[in-house]
This record gives C-alpha cells, sequence and structure tokens, in this order.
C-alpha cells in the first residue's frame, strides 16, 4: 500500500514538535575533504550561526566510522558527518540513526608505494592495503574492485590483506613500509601522492565513474524528534557550508587545511587540497541508486545479514524543502 503518512522524525523536523530543545549539539566530524561541509560549517562557524540562539555546537573529532557508530550507540553524540557503510551498519544493528543528507560524492582513491611495483589492481595480489576501518565504505569498495578483478581479501579466503588504519596515520604506514597501497580518502590520498605513492585508481575509476555517495550527514532519531528546529538550523549550516565551497575554491582550501590541522596537527598543502577538492563533489544529494548497490555489496561482505530499508534509513524530505 502507498505510503501516506511522513515519517515520525520527518514531521517533527517539518513542524517544529518535540519536546524542549536541548542546550548543545554534538557533532561528530572526520578530517577528511569528502567531510568538508563539516569542516567548512564548523571551521567558518556557519552551523553555529544557523542553530537556534541559546544551542551550542560542541564539535567532536573522530578517525572513522567504527568510532562514529560506537559513539552513537554510547548515546555520546547527536549527529555526524560519516561514510553510508558505517552507518547503515548502525542502523541495521537498531541504532536509533538516520541519514538526512548527503555530505560528498566519491573523492576516494586507490594508491601503491611507489617502490612496490603496484600499478593495477590485478597487481594487488598478495599485498596489503590500507582501508580506514573495518566494513567502512572504502572497504566495500576495495572488496568490489578485488572481486571485479578475480582477486578477494585474505578473510575471503583470497590472497590480499586488507589492514584498517586511520586515514591521518596513513602516510607514516607508507614511511614505515607497513602497507603496499591504501583505499581512502581525500586529501589523504593526495598526501600520499606527494610523499611518492603512484595513483592506481582515481575516483572515478573506485565505482559508478565517481556517482556514489561517500559522505551522509545522519542524526539520532531521538534527539532529532526532540530537537526539530536544531535539526533544521544544522541542516542550513549544512547548506551554506555546501555553498561556500562550491563558491569559493581558495576560501573552502584555507578552511579545510585550518580545520584538519586543528584536529590532527597535520596540514595539507595548498596543492595536495586543489587535487583533493577535484576529486570530490561536495553535494547535499543522494545517489539513491547506488547507494542500494552498495547495501547489497555491503551484504555479500558479510557486515550485515540483509539490506536496509532504504525508505527508513533515509530521509531527505527536511533537506529538500531546504534547499529549494
Amino acid at each position: 500500500m502507498q505510503r501516506v503518512l511522513l515519517s515520525l522524525l520527518t514531521l517533527s523536523l517539518i513542524t517544529g514538535a518535540g519536546a524542549q530543545q536541548a542546550k548543545e549539539l554534538r557533532l561528530g566530524v572526520f578530517p577528511n575533504v569528502t567531510h568538508a561541509a563539516g569542516l567548512v560549517g564548523v571551521q567558518r562557524g556557519l552551523i553555529q550561526k544557523n542553530l537556534p540562539d541559546g544551542v551550542k555546537l560542541v564539535v567532536r573529532e573522530f578517525a572513522n566510522g567504527s568510532q562514529i557508530n560506537e559513539a552513537f550507540a554510547a548515546g555520546a553524540i547527536d549527529a555526524a558527518y560519516v561514510g553510508p557503510g558505517p552507518a547503515m551498519n548502525a542502523f541495521m544493528r537498531g541504532v536509533p540513526i538516520q541519514v538526512i543528507a548527503g555530505a560528498a560524492n566519491a573523492g576516494a582513491v586507490l594508491v601503491a608505494r611507489g617502490d612496490s611495483g603496484i600499478r593495477t589492481i590485478k597487481a594487488l595480489g598478495g599485498k596489503k592495503v590500507a582501508v580506514p576501518t573495518r566494513g567502512s565504505t572504502q572497504d566495500i569498495s576495495l572488496r568490489h574492485l578485488l572481486h571485479e578483478n578475480g582477486l578477494k581479501a585474505s578473510d575471503e579466503n583470497g590472497t590480499v590483506t586488507i589492514v584498517p588504519i586511520d586515514p591521518a596515520n596513513m602516510p607514516a604506514a607508507f614511511a614505515a613500509k607497513q602497507v603496499d597501497a591504501a583505499l581512502v580518502q581525500e586529501p589523504w590520498g593526495a598526501v600520499l601522492e606527494t610523499q611518492g605513492a603512484k595513483l592506481v585508481a582515481n575516483e572515478k575509476a573506485i565505482w559508478a565513474g565517481g556517482n556514489y555517495t561517500t559522505t551522509v550527514l545522519t542524526v539520532n532519531t531521538k534527539y532529532a524528534a526532540a530537537n526539530s528546529d536544531t535539526v533544521r538550523g544544522l541542516l542550513r549550516g549544512h547548506l551554506a557550508s555546501i555553498s561556500f565551497i562550491q563558491s569559493s575554491n581558495a576560501g573552502a582550501q584555507k578552511a579545510i587545511a585550518d580545520q584538519i590541522a586543528a584536529f590532527t596537527g597535520k596540514r595539507p598543502n595548498t596543492a595536495e587540497l586543489f587535487k583533493a577538492l577535484a576529486r570530490t563533489k561536495v553535494t547535499w544529494d543522494i545517489n539513491l541508486t547506488t547507494l542500494g548497490e552498495y547495501a547489497q555489496l555491503n551484504k555479500e561482505a558479510g557486515f550485515a545479514r540483509d539490506v536496509p530499508d532504504l525508505s527508513k534509513f533515509v530521509d531527505l524530505s527536511v533537506i529538500r524543502s531546504l534547499a529549494k
């Protein structure tokens, strides 16, 4: 039967219904260019500016999606920029989260150490390849690439060893020759190239010609139902950040570099950020077709027993109304 009622979350966000607003919004962000909307929104104060009076933005830096899921499950954060893979797996485990906007498409590349001899995906056989964390969007993307090229991960009875390493730590791992290659989000792919890594597959070659969602904006549904004005303010700030990035490449580079440096102590240079942004499409929209395909890949990889109901996992109605 055709759905005629809006979800509770959508209804509360549109009408502003809910309990007394919380005094803060605890937001998780990664130091990655695929999280550019969050980094810029935080650094330039665009998110705080759009929150209701009296609501303080509390920013928490995370290195990977597993950490985000743990924080959501513990009730330690209210919203987060995160890859669709970890968000999907948390949702399937009953964590009360929902995707309320896209944040970025593509923005991840496969690179190999310059002295590894790896120049093709098929050459990854018998090698160690880094990804941000087990079950991450990059982990699933890598497994998909391996399967397409007749390879498998070692935990699938194959020869490719997948090693979880936080993206900001991958340059050090490459320098120490701990891994041979990495499928990683920007700007860390560009940073690795600067230190001599070779590009094996660019953002368009990873999957769907680059037209796939890499980062989404998620919210705790219980928080959203009780703090609808705050979540709408978050979405307005999200849109303002995207608009700034699209209108000012130089300004976006500075804001991103400043916030990444604040989080990690490591500042990508101008050339790295220019390359990283060129490989990333910052957008609030989501390619639901590829998201559905990704859900199937996630199941095939063994990270979920089933695929989620996307009509419940994703609700873009409010961001679409605000973006008009």
